[in-house]
């Protein structure tokens, strides 16, 4: 199964930001800064990291990269 992933980073605090983006950035799997996570690269994840874009670096990698 191959196909894209998403490496999500981090990068600036949650401090200012309000209830929702908190809570997606904790769906995401993210709670602290220069923390990574690696997730499938689909309209709901896709979706998060809109939300929140502000926040984040994100990069797509190949499955195999991982």
């Amino acid at each position: 199964m191959g196909g894209k992933k998403l490496k999500i980073t981090l990068v600036h605090s949650e401090i200012g930001s309000n209830e929702k983006q908190r809570k997606t950035l904790k769906a995401l799997g993210l709670s602290k800064i220069n923390q990574t996570v690696i997730k499938e690269d689909r309209p709901e994840i896709r979706g998060m990291v809109d939300k929140v874009k502000h926040l984040l670096d994100v990069e797509e990698i190949e499955a195999k990269e991982v």
